[in-house]
């Protein structure tokens, strides 16, 4: 698709449980895709808790796919407990979220993120 990074679609699934004992983990999952040119989608739909070593790691995701080239792109799951917290912190509005790894990977390049919060 004409936009796209050039590379492969990555899926990385993220852990039931994101806090401070496992987030270095699920960053260095991340890390290694988000190095390369790439579509890097990081699937949250099993995520059910995210603490803000968590969230500071979707932030620093997102920042690293804007200087490498590749995309990221998360996916939580709409009304569940993770999308509320980044709705109450605002991160919804500054991450690139999508309701369903299906939505992640067919989205335009170029059309603006998709609310999964009824926005």
């Amino acid at each position: 698709m004409a936009g796209e990074p050039a590379g492969p679609l990555v899926i990385v699934a993220l852990p039931s449980e994101i806090d401070i004992t496992n987030s270095t983990a699920a960053w260095a999952s991340l890390l290694d895709m988000l190095d390369k040119p790439g579509l890097v989608i990081a699937d949250m739909t099993g995520t059910t808790f995210c603490d803000s070593s968590g969230l500071r790691m979707l932030v620093t995701a997102r920042d690293r796919a804007a200087a490498s080239g590749s995309a990221l792109r998360i996916v939580v799951t709409p009304d569940g407990p993770v999308a509320r917290g980044l709705s109450i912190l605002g991160l919804d509005r500054m991450l690139p979220i999508y309701p369903s790894v299906w939505d992640a990977m067919h989205a335009h390049p170029d059309a603006s993120q998709p609310g999964i919060l009824g926005g």
